[in-house]
This record gives C-alpha cells, sequence and structure tokens, in this order.
C-alpha cells in the first residue's frame, strides 16, 4: 500500500471509531497516524484502540504511528447553587475566589491558586471557550473582582482561559502522569503535550518519556507563540492547535501564527500538524463546506507535514467519508503545478552538515533527471527528516532496521516507511532499496533512484553517501561502490 500524496492525516479514535473494521476502513481511506485523546476514554478503552491498531499494522505489513495526546491541567469554575447557571450582563460585577462555597450572580469558586498569583488588573479571563469574557479590576492571593465586558450564562465547571499571563502551572497534571507513563509501557510513538508555556514545560516529559516516545509540543496559548523558537528547539514535533488559540487570540492572528510556526518547523527538518475544525460539518453532514475544503487545502499550500481530524473521526456520523474528503482534497492540491511552485520557493533552513549537503544534491538530482524516489537509510530517522525538509517532487522511501524509527516517520512529510533487513555493505543497502522501490511501485525494472546512506551502517548521524541507482539488481552487481 502506499498513499498518492505526500501531507500526512492524523485521525482521532473515539466512540465513532472504536472497533477492527472502521479504524482498518480509516487507515484504508488515508489514515496515517492515529490520535488516542487521553481526555477522553479510560485506560481500557485505550489499551483496546491500541492493540487494534497494530494488529492492522500486523495485517496490513505497513507501519503505523500512534499519537496520544495527553489532557494537561484544566482550569474549570466551580458549582452553582442553581444548577442552570446565571445570566451575566455587561458592564456587571463578578468575583472569583477560592471559597468553595456554590456560587450565585455575584460569584463563583475557581479552586486554582496558581492563576490569583499570575493575575493583575486588567487581565482577561475567558469563560466557557471564550463566550463570557471577563476583565479583572481587583485582585488579591484569593480572589479577582472582575467586570463584564462579553456576557453569556456561567454554569457548573465551565473551563477558564487566561491569555494575558504566564500561569505558574506545569504542563503535566498527576493525572497526565499516570497517562504518560501507561502508553509508553503500551508502546506509542508521540506524545502530544498539552498547556505548554514555555521551553521549561517539554523538560518533565521528556525525561519521563525516557526515550520510550517522541515529544510533539501542542501550540495553544499566546505565552507558547511568544517562546516558540525555544519550545521548538527541544520539541522532536509541534503541532498548531488552532482551537484554544483561537479562544485566547483574536481569530484573525491565527492564520498568519499557523503560516509562521509552519515554516519555522521545516526550517529545521521537524513535523508539524495543523489541527483543529479542519472539517468541522463533517461531524454531522457527509459533505463539507468550501471553506472547510479551503483550510485543509490552505494547510497543505504551506508544506504541513500533517493535517488533523478530531471529532470529525471521533465522534462524528461520517469518520470515513471525513478521511476520504481530507485525503482527496491533499491529492488535488499536491497535483496543483503552484503547490510545486510553493513548496519550492518555500525551501530554507541552514545547512551546515555533510548530511544537509547529501540530501539537497539528493532532491536537486531527483529533480534535474528521471529518478523515480529518494531512498534513505535511517536509524534514528534524522536523515529522512532532512530529506522530508527538502519537499521533493518525487516520493521518499525511508528504509531502516527500527520499527520504533518507522512508526515516527509515519508522520512526516512525504514519508514511504519500509522496513529492512541490517545490511553491512552499501551494495546490499542499493539492493534493498531497488527492491523496495519495485515492490511498492515507486520504480519499475528499468528505471532509475537516488540512495542516500552512512558508511558505516547502524551508526545514526553518519550520513556520508549518495548514489544514482538502477532499480535492476544485475546492474547493481555489477557497477558501483560496494
Amino acid at each position: 500500500m502506499r498513499r498518492l500524496r505526500k501531507v500526512k492525516i492524523v485521525a482521532t479514535l473515539g466512540p465513532a471509531s472504536n472497533d477492527y473494521d472502521t479504524i482498518k476502513a480509516l487507515f484504508e481511506a488515508g489514515a496515517d497516524v492515529f490520535r488516542l485523546n487521553m481526555s477522553h476514554g479510560d485506560h481500557s478503552e485505550i489499551r483496546v484502540r491500541h492493540e487494534i491498531i497494530r494488529q492492522i499494522e500486523k495485517d496490513t505489513g505497513r507501519p503505523i504511528a500512534i499519537l496520544a495526546d495527553l489532557q494537561g491541567p484544566k482550569l474549570r469554575v466551580g458549582t452553582f447553587a442553581d444548577d442552570d447557571g446565571h445570566e451575566l450582563e455587561v458592564g456587571q460585577a463578578f468575583r472569583l475566589d477560592l471559597d468553595d462555597a456554590e456560587g450565585d450572580a455575584t460569584r463563583v469558586q475557581l479552586p486554582h491558586k496558581e492563576i490569583f498569583d499570575a493575575l493583575e488588573p486588567g487581565a482577561s479571563l475567558l469563560v466557557n471557550d471564550g463566550k463570557i469574557r471577563l476583565k479583572v479590576k481587583d485582585c488579591g492571593a484569593d480572589y479577582a473582582d472582575c467586570e463584564v465586558t462579553v456576557g453569556g450564562v456561567i454554569s457548573n465547571r465551565k473551563g477558564v482561559n487566561v491569555p494575558d499571563v504566564v500561569l505558574p502551572l506545569a504542563a503535566l497534571s498527576e493525572k497526565d502522569r499516570k497517562d504518560l507513563e501507561f502508553v509508553c509501557q503500551l508502546g506509542v510513538d508521540w506524545l502530544a503535550l498539552s498547556f505548554v508555556q514555555r521551553a521549561a514545560d517539554v523538560a518533565e516529559a521528556r525525561v519521563l518519556a525516557d526515550g520510550r516516545a517522541a515529544i510533539l509540543s501542542k501550540i495553544e496559548k499566546p505565552a507558547a507563540v511568544k517562546s516558540f523558537d525555544e519550545i521548538l528547539a527541544v520539541s522532536d514535533g509541534i503541532m498548531v492547535a488552532r482551537g484554544d488559540l483561537g479562544v485566547e487570540l483574536p481569530v484573525q492572528n491565527v492564520p498568519p501564527i499557523q503560516k509562521r510556526l509552519v515554516r519555522k518547523c521545516r526550517a529545521v527538518a521537524k513535523p508539524v500538524i495543523v489541527a483543529t475544525q479542519m472539517l468541522e460539518s463533517m461531524i454531522d453532514s457527509p459533505m463539507p463546506t468550501r471553506a472547510e475544503v479551503s483550510d485543509v487545502a490552505t494547510a497543505i499550500y504551506e508544506g504541513s507535514d500533517a493535517i488533523m481530524l478530531s471529532a470529525e473521526s471521533a465522534a462524528g456520523s461520517f469518520p470515513i467519508e471525513a478521511v476520504t474528503t481530507m485525503n482527496n482534497v491533499a491529492i488535488e492540491v499536491e497535483s496543483d503545478p503552484v503547490y510545486l511552485e510553493i513548496i519550492a520557493a518555500q525551501r530554507g533552513g541552514k545547512k551546515h552538515t555533510v548530511a544537509d549537503s547529501i540530501v539537497v544534491a539528493a532532491r536537486e538530482i531527483a529533480e534535474t533527471t528521471d529518478i523515480k524516489a529518494i531512498c534513505c537509510f535511517s536509524q534514528s530517522g534524522t536523515t529522512a527528516q532532512l530529506v522530508s525538509r527538502e519537499r521533493p517532487h518525487v516520493p521518499i522511501i525511508a528504509l531502516t532496521t527500527l520499527t520504533g524509527t518507522a512508526r515516527r516517520l509515519c508522520l512526516s512529510w512525504g514519508m514511504h516507511c519500509v522496513m529492512t533487513e541490517s545490511v553491512e555493505r552499501f551494495k546490499m543497502a542499493v539492493v534493498a532499496a531497488a527492491r523496495a522501490a519495485r515492490e511498492y511501485g515507486f520504480a519499475g525494472e528499468d528505471e532509475q533512484i537516488v540512495v542516500t546512506a552512512g558508511v558505516p551502517f547502524n551508526q545514526p548521524g553518519t550520513t556520508n553517501i549518495l548514489r544514482v541507482a538502477p532499480t535492476d539488481e544485475r546492474l547493481i552487481f555489477a557497477t558501483g561502490p560496494e
């Protein structure tokens, strides 16, 4: 099985996609990565979904990446004496405090002392996904007196966003630490870290993961946008989580932020996912809106490594149709000559190493001659990601002996991952690449591929050789270096 497009599709699993047949149909429709949302479902449900994915991987013979998305700390108001809540009018006063007494029309508990420690007069508080907006007029260690600037009904345990300050909260709650250990023991490939505000927030997750999964930082807070360069430097990948960004920032700010973040990720060869509300109407409808299709297309034109479905595939009525739609949009966009021009114009990033030079040369050779694929041997996945950064017009085949590397690379743009046996000689590596190119339909018997590898083999970071090779094994043995 091979995809006919380069961008990857991440599909979230949930009640609508909870059995073998549905998950396999999602994979066949185009899902490359499955997201397990730790905010929903207990450990037993997550385990079952993980086992199903691994069984599908075995049955299809194709590596599949699994992304576990940690919930992060949830900030919520307390409860009200009236279960229906209260209508807040613009201009009225309303207090948030630490008192655990049930709320009324004038106040409610906010059981997060850290928020009061960080608040200053003038700060904004957003309740219920920004439907209610409060402006802090006065505050202390256990209270915040606010003015309602956008009214609405406030009720039990509605979420609170604090966009204007960096909160002294760890990105990992106690639940997150338990979930992290559970999914690492299961064997997920990527951990998505919520509530990231600064680079230091990534450190604890990396220590706890201990190399068992790659760390993907979700950019969903204004503080993370401000500290993005530092966060990117310590992360293995990035998710542009536009939902919370669109709550905590003016919605018109999100598209340019998305573009900047995608370009920065591409420049350093780290995968980036664009997420949230991509095909939102397909939760209830078999057809997307034209605006949604344009949104998906924009992320692809920007060169994103992956685009993600959330409730569309997890809880919607048309999960397979949503993946199929995303797949079809990607194929159409990537066949557009303008797409190739945009991708070529956006190539960049500092290139200082031998590996950088090798992959640039591989891409230029592939695009100026009749080369069918770039085949790269990669143990850690770093060289394969460098090839992906170049966004070549030809397919990329990543060959590795490590299952974990093959799975993680399923998130990277253009990557067709193939498990291969260990080789000691470069000529045998070329043979393995030629066989993979033929087996998966990337090249015929009398065509050419580019092969990159590092000698000595099986040592990460040693990419130092490139060869233009025939796919005919007889010609490989007759010519070229050992």
